[in-house]
């Protein structure tokens, strides 16, 4: 496999009147390459880990564009911290019609890239716009239901009290009352599991401010979320990588709805939900993710 080096662009996309920062990465000597298009999951930004695969895929000729949604780290939109799944979507949509409009990469050649939440989001995408050449869904949150029962019904009694004063405060367009995106167990959080608070904060670089937090009014919405219902209808190519010890979005749910999407591939590792973004599970899951791009972007239709 060929290496080229890479030259990182800052970039932003307008979306619905805010504005998404973005790193766009183009593989050095090569004219008019194929895309892929990275987003993260529940409230994380670009800077979290997705250089690295960008990155990575780059160096492979495949140029790579990784954005933050509206409302988190460095893109616009207000109330900081409110994360809308109709909001993030939309994102993405506006993440393709720029890519469309560029003139440094192929606009016919694209393909999508989600992680965790965006792995539900990806599907969805997917799903939405058969004009894509292939998609990846990493770790992805396929069903509301099954997170939540990994959740615990005690971590769910917990966030009520919080979800209602939010969904007052949203009514009477206060501030947003916040919730811990991630905490150690026992903790009023959307994620306690006990990798998910040090997994999280293994993924924020040195420098790099990370709030921790999200408008709790979200958790209601995330329980009725089922992305994974998108897969059997998504035509082009689509790559599932699916950590056995996924103590976030348990892994059978994500298998069986894997299943039903017509040109799925799906790979398993020995790993946790955090683990794949680093080390020897990032490696493995990274060189499967750049064979499975190369295959279906590389090739003019």
């Amino acid at each position: 496999m060929s290496s080229h080096t890479v030259t990182r662009h800052d970039i932003t996309f307008a979306s619905n009147g805010d504005t998404c920062s973005a790193w766009l990465f183009l593989p050095d000597g090569v004219d008019n390459p194929p895309l892929v298009i990275l987003g993260h999951g529940l409230g994380a930004t670009k800077e979290m880990g997705l250089d690295a695969f960008a990155r990575r895929f780059a160096q492979a000729g495949v140029a790579a564009m990784a954005f933050t949604y509206r409302h988190f780290g460095d893109s616009t939109g207000q109330p900081r911290q409110l994360l809308s799944i109709n909001r993030q979507l939309a994102d993405w949509d506006a993440a393709i019609a720029h890519a469309k409009t560029r003139t440094d990469i192929d606009g016919t050649r694209i393909a999508v890239w989600g992680s965790s939440f965006g792995g539900g989001h990806a599907i969805i995408v997917a799903s939405r716009h058969p004009e894509l050449r292939a998609a990846v869904s990493q770790c992805p949150f396929t069903d509301g239901i099954a997170s939540a029962r990994a959740l615990g019904p005690a971590g769910t009694m917990r966030l009520l009290p919080v979800v209602a004063q939010d969904i007052l405060a949203g009514a009477l367009r206060k501030d947003p009352v916040l919730v811990k995106l991630a905490g150690s167990p026992g903790e009023r959080a959307l994620m306690t599991a006990p990798d998910a608070l040090p997994g999280y904060l293994a993924l924020v670089p040195e420098g790099v401010t990370f709030i921790n937090e999200v408008a709790a009014r979200v958790a209601p919405t995330i329980t009725r979320h089922r992305p994974g219902k998108a897969a059997k209808n998504v035509r082009m190519p689509i790559l599932f990588c699916v950590p056995e010890h996924d103590s976030v979005t348990p892994p059978e749910e994500t298998v069986a709805y894997a299943k039903t999407a017509p040109k799925a591939e799906i790979r398993r590792y020995e790993a946790g939900h955090f683990d794949i973004y680093l080390g020897a599970p990032f490696e493995a899951v990274v060189a499967d993710q750049t064979d499975f791009l190369l295959r279906h972007l590389k090739e003019a239709r």
